[in-house]
């Protein structure tokens, strides 16, 4: 779960990618003068796991708010709305209106208001976000073998500039400095203007040259793939308000396994990325247990983080999702080689961060601030600051005094 919202008394409860998050705190603000007050559950159907904990959090959700109306969207909802028939507040809004406010209206309008329950109950608050994501783009023209996510939020769409601009400036009137985009798959960010293209590279461009209050700019996640991904090298080389790293979806570092995925880059292509991105840090997304991932064509992927030196990975087990070709490929893995392999790369993961923050220390760096004197920095790497209290969302220069686990420790000198 990653947000939890309180706006106008609408509750908004999210699931899975930070997309999810951006559009749950939209949801809130155009319910505001829909309903009296509501509970919004966006749900993730990323894997199986994440689909079974998206119908828990509902049903107890459900039993705890009786009388008020519980909206459930996002990709699980949308791709099997069994679980939510029977639960008589509940009301299923599909991805592709997720974001149309007349959904809503129609979805409640025969449901009885009469009863009183002034208190919403809801459980696992999340502290406020210090950073604002900004959506730039919805949906997949690719087809990934193991991927749902592609089939329920339909075809790349991408967002006018002058709405994500409008949203940026909202944002730092909020008090935010640091600025996230994202997107089911930002890379393919693609708009003409006067006749030419108008590219992820080019947006992140104008958005520095356009508003110069931006701190601190961020993109969420890119596809290997993509050739922007130098033109965003090139940016974060030259402005140092682009943040020097960059969270690939990589899913293998084996090419035997990234074409059974359809995947478009290669082993070589990461290679040439990293060499390239001199002084920029990496974090991916792995998949483990791919059908057919045998051991040798796991230790490519293991070879390859020795080598390029990723400090975080996401690695997760592979899902078997309905309706995708990987469900039924042959040679599946056991789930229990999928945990060790999990386990091995995170810890592969975790010593290349450590010699990362060893080679930090005693330098400057600048941190986002985050609750309880806790922070970011532009390479992503969480900070505990020292001394005095300092409000979130702050952004101040400090010099790395220590490592604590698996976080700088920092002070103002």
């Amino acid at each position: 779960m990653q947000a939890e919202n309180n706006k106008n008394n609408i509750q908004t409860i999210t699931f899975g990618c930070r997309l999810n998050a951006v559009e749950s705190e939209k949801i809130a603000e155009m319910l505001a003068d829909v309903c009296a007050r509501a509970i919004v559950v966006n749900t993730c159907a990323v894997t199986g796991e994440a689909e079974r904990q998206s119908a828990q959090y509902v049903r107890r959700v459900a039993r705890e708010n009786p009388t008020i109306p519980i909206f459930i969207t996002g990709c699980a909802a949308t791709h099997d709305t069994t679980p939510y028939a029977k639960i008589p507040n509940a009301r299923v809004i599909h991805n592709s209106e997720k974001m149309v406010r007349d959904a809503y209206v129609r979805a409640i309008a025969d449901f009885d208001f009469s009863a009183s329950n002034p208190e919403i109950r809801v459980s696992n608050p999340d502290t406020p976000m210090s950073k604002q994501f900004i959506q730039i783009q919805n949906g997949c023209n690719h087809d990934c073998t193991y991927c749902i996510t592609r089939l329920l939020r339909g075809p790349s769409v991408s967002f006018e500039y002058d709405a994500i601009l409008a949203d940026v400036r909202t944002a730092i009137k909020n008090g935010y400095g640091e600025i996230v985009l994202t997107g089911v798959d930002s890379a393919s960010y693609h708009k003409l203007y006067d006749g030419k293209p108008f590219l992820i590279s080019d947006l992140c461009r104008k958005l520095l040259n356009d508003e110069p209050e931006i701190r601190r700019l961020r993109l969420s996640s890119m596809d290997p793939a993509s050739p922007e991904i130098y033109k965003l090298i090139d940016l974060m080389h030259e402005n140092p308000r682009m943040m020097p790293h960059l969270h690939l979806s990589m899913q293998s570092g084996s090419d035997t396994i990234l074409r059974a995925m359809h995947r478009r880059h290669t082993n070589a292509m990461v290679r040439d990325i990293v060499a390239y991105a001199d002084g920029i840090s990496f974090s991916w997304d792995i998949i483990c247990g791919f059908p057919g991932e045998t051991d040798e064509l796991f230790d490519d992927t293991m070879q390859l983080i020795v080598d390029t030196k990723p400090i975080k990975i996401h690695a997760f087990p592979f899902s078997p999702r309905p309706d995708t070709p990987a469900a039924t490929m042959p040679n599946q893995v056991a789930k229990t080689v999928a945990k060790q392999r999990v386990k091995a790369i995170t810890d592969a993961a975790t010593h290349n961060c450590k010699e990362f923050m060893t080679l930090q220390l005693g330098q400057k760096t600048s941190v986002l601030v985050e609750e309880n004197n806790t922070g970011r920095t532009p390479h992503d790497i969480p900070v505990i600051i020292l001394g005095n209290p300092i409000p979130n969302r702050t952004i101040c220069d400090y010099k790395i005094v220590g490592i604590d686990g698996e976080k700088l420790v920092v002070s103002l000198e």
